[in-house]
């Protein structure tokens, strides 16, 4: 088993800790320690959470999270910065079409790597990078 972690922009961190950290810091200022409490509480959820996102070559599955997909059934990976929702803490992301009308965007940090991996397992992959 392989195992990529995710690619994570520096600009997405300091979103989080701007969204998180003023009602952090207004809290303790104005003397309301349960707001500070959850904001931290959630700052922390969200790192561990982070941390979780990773991409894994288990055997002729590629697994996301609770998503596994054939490696067989890839035809097509190209490179992206679609702003949807994915597992991808960075907007330098792949997306992976499977199956008919299936895709999947990741950010891997090792992209060359990961796409390496995939093409030994399935070299009739088309690659768009």
């Amino acid at each position: 088993m392989k195992v990529f972690k995710s690619k994570v922009d520096w600009w997405i961190v300091c979103v989080f800790v701007g969204i998180f950290g003023y009602p952090i810091w207004d809290g303790f200022h104005s003397k309301e320690y349960m707001l500070s409490f959850v904001f931290i509480t959630l700052l922390v959820v969200f790192f561990f959470l982070a941390r979780t996102v990773q991409y894994k070559i288990e055997g002729k599955l590629l697994i996301v999270w609770r998503t596994k997909i054939e490696i067989a059934s890839i035809r097509k990976i190209y490179a992206t910065k679609i702003p949807l929702s994915a597992p991808a803490l960075s907007l330098d992301r792949i997306a992976i079409v499977y199956n008919t009308y299936d895709e999947l965007l990741i950010s891997p940090k090792e992209r060359e790597d990961i796409i390496k991996e995939l093409l030994l397992i399935n070299p009739n992959i088309e690659v768009q990078i």
